[in-house]
């Protein structure tokens, strides 16, 4: 047993190390079988040597991040946790990252895991970005962020947002209503983005405008996109043909961004995913590049990571069983 102490300069950075009902450092001394406790502005660390370390450098990030002004989380505290646990340590710092966009709340939103920071880079210093990855990385709300901040930097003039009608693995037969409303259920998720970073008054205004279009991905033949950022969703589900479809519209100060999950492909059997064309089609092309997310870029509830980790093996088992 050894015993290590790291001095705190505020009490406030306490506060928020430890956070409510000291969730958070109750995380560390789960994680890594310590004892951490708080006299004055001095934080004592003990256990096994081993752990002891560990645990030092979890702390010692999330003092860091704390200074910069970030809020730390469940999410974050056990992504910090991973890094250690990994030897990546070292690149924690760049977790503080600037706010892409703040919400019709005024919340910031900042990317929580550095495949997202990478994620947004691309986004900025790329004419088409493909992000590839799991459920809950925040490909959709990422973009849509960017996608809000350059609308209104007035570096884009239309917010465009797409993605094909296909039903995930149902068949849910004839929809009432108009067309819009037979449709509208398919790009729920993307009214959902929007309505959080512009808020349901100041969204429709910009929809009447012109300014902000939501549709399926078959309106998109045939036009040319223009001063526009256009996002299309779902397109692990879109064909090859479609995909060639889509990114041929661009068009003069646009930008394009593709999302998808390669392992939830909703096509008829035999289908192949245009998505996976393109990630091998356009690579090395200047001006492209694809970001693939992992399962700890999930930012949703813990328990989807495991969920993904633990499909991934089984998918693993079962091809080697092959």
């Amino acid at each position: 047993m050894i015993e290590q102490v790291i001095n705190i300069d505020r009490m406030e950075q306490a506060v928020a190390l430890f956070g409510t009902f000291d969730e958070n450092i109750r995380l560390i001394q789960n994680e890594y079988m310590v004892s951490v406790i708080c006299r004055g502005s001095e934080l004592k660390i003990s256990g096994e040597p081993e752990n002891v370390s560990k645990a030092a450098k979890v702390v010692e990030s999330l003092l860091s991040l704390v200074s910069r002004g970030e809020a730390l989380s469940d999410q974050n505290v056990r992504y910090c946790m991973s890094l250690v646990n990994e030897g990546n340590e070292d690149k924690i710092d760049r977790l503080a990252g600037d706010c892409i966009c703040v919400t019709s709340r005024g919340k910031p939103v900042k990317p929580k895991t550095l495949g997202q920071k990478r994620y947004c880079t691309a986004i900025k210093e790329n004419t088409i970005t493909l992000g590839i990855g799991p459920a809950g990385t925040g490909k959709t709300y990422l973009a849509v962020a960017v996608a809000v901040t350059a609308f209104r930097a007035r570096e884009v003039n239309r917010i465009i947002l797409t993605r094909p009608a296909v039903e995930a693995g149902e068949k849910l037969g004839f929809l009432p209503g108009d067309l819009q409303s037979k449709v509208d259920p398919y790009l729920r998720p993307l009214y959902d983005a929007l309505f959080d970073m512009l808020g349901a008054e100041t969204y429709q205004k910009y929809v009447e405008r012109g300014n902000i279009e939501v549709a399926p991905l078959a309106y998109m033949r045939g036009r040319t996109l223009d001063d526009s950022f256009i996002i299309l969703d779902e397109a692990q589900n879109t064909t090859p043909e479609q995909m060639k479809m889509f990114l041929t519209r661009l068009g003069f100060n646009s930008k394009m961004v593709i999302t998808g999950d390669v392992t939830q492909i909703d096509l008829p059997r035999g289908v192949r995913s245009g998505l996976k064309d393109a990630v091998r089609i356009l690579r090395n092309i200047d001006g492209i590049e694809s970001v693939s997310f992992s399962a700890s870029d999930v930012v949703r509830n813990r328990l989807v990571q495991d969920i993904i980790k633990a499909y991934d093996r089984n998918s693993g088992s079962a091809n080697s069983r092959s």
